[in-house]
């Protein structure tokens, strides 16, 4: 496994430099934005598609560190009902893409999207429950109308770059949940895969160590981010949360960094859960800690998880 980061920790530097942190940290992986609701501060790529000379300056800076590149981070609402929105996570993607297969990095990481509930729409619709019957008509003409069609038409172009998309399990995305992930893979492709964070599956109720041996060899890359639920939120109105991030103790769930929500113990079974299904990529570090600064949050998700990642090959079992 190897440790890296999300380079938007390092929005206030420019990409040589971002690059240069994240080595000088101790890290062997970077993630930089694309496009969508992560922005490119550290990454353009229709810029760098169309400027030979400054792709290879940006591709120097990774490697000139001892870096790869675990994923382009591009998540955004591609299926928008509003068009101005849609057509430019689209085109933001699709970019990606083309980036992504030219210097061969072979995951994106992104969200399924959320529709709206009709063809006029103005807004997206997240929809978690089933009656009254309008709610369930309309999470039927979402998948059927929007989700599936869009992700099988999508999953042809990743195949022919030969690049897969990440997606993210997140609240108000219509796959927030591993089931909902595998039936959109079953029924678009192997080309959607899963970029595991366990922080959005805490909070819900799920289990991330039982997720993680469900969704098996979809899982192509990793968030370490941490969550905390306070209780005594939870049970005075429960875990659905629109309040700001900033409203900490008001929220019934924070974002943590790792540790800070759970402990060593959830993480060692969370990595030996990741190895047990053959997963040996990169762990990025993602932080939206509200009580902590960037720094302080990236240096102890660091110091916190290189005790805790697996590194070297098992070898055979000379003992059995």
């Amino acid at each position: 496994m190897k440790l890296g980061v999300m380079a938007n920790v390092f929005i206030d530097k420019k990409w040589p430099d971002a690059c240069r942190a994240a080595k000088d940290a101790g890290l062997s992986a970077i993630e930089p934005g694309s496009g969508g609701f992560v922005g490119k501060a550290h990454c353009n790529p229709g810029e760098l598609l169309n400027n030979k000379e400054a792709l290879k300056e940006w591709v120097e800076a990774v490697e000139k560190n001892g870096l790869e590149v675990s994923a382009f981070a591009c998540h955004g609402n591609m299926l928008h009902p509003d068009k101005k929105v849609s057509d430019k996570h689209i085109a933001d993607f699709e970019a990606t893409i083309e980036l992504a297969s030219r210097i061969g990095v072979k995951v994106i990481n992104e969200f399924a999207g959320c529709p709206g509930s009709s063809e006029n729409s103005k807004e997206p619709n997240w929809i978690t429950c089933p009656w009254p019957p309008y709610f369930g008509d309309a999470v039927k003409w979402q998948w059927e109308k929007k989700v599936i069609p869009f992700w099988a038409s999508m999953a042809g172009k990743l195949k022919k770059a030969k690049v897969v998309v990440a997606l993210e399990m997140h609240p108000g995305d219509v796959v927030y949940n591993p089931e909902a992930l595998l039936m959109l893979r079953e029924a678009a492709g192997e080309e959607i895969c899963c970029n595991f964070d366990p922080s959005h599956l805490f909070w819900q109720g799920m289990d991330p160590i039982v997720c993680i041996k469900r969704l098996g060899s979809a899982i192509v890359h990793v968030h370490a981010k941490d969550s905390k639920i306070d209780e005594s939120v939870v049970e005075f109105r429960g875990v659905n949360d629109w309040k700001h991030y900033g409203e900490i103790a008001k929220r019934a769930w924070t974002f943590r960094t790792v540790g800070y929500g759970h402990g060593a113990d959830f993480w060692n079974e969370f990595v030996s859960a990741l190895r047990l299904i053959g997963y040996d990529g990169a762990i990025s570090i993602e932080h939206e800690d509200p009580l902590m600064s960037a720094n302080e949050g990236l240096t102890k998700a660091i110091r916190f998880l290189k005790d805790v990642l697996l590194y070297e090959s098992v070898g055979e079992m000379w003992w059995a």
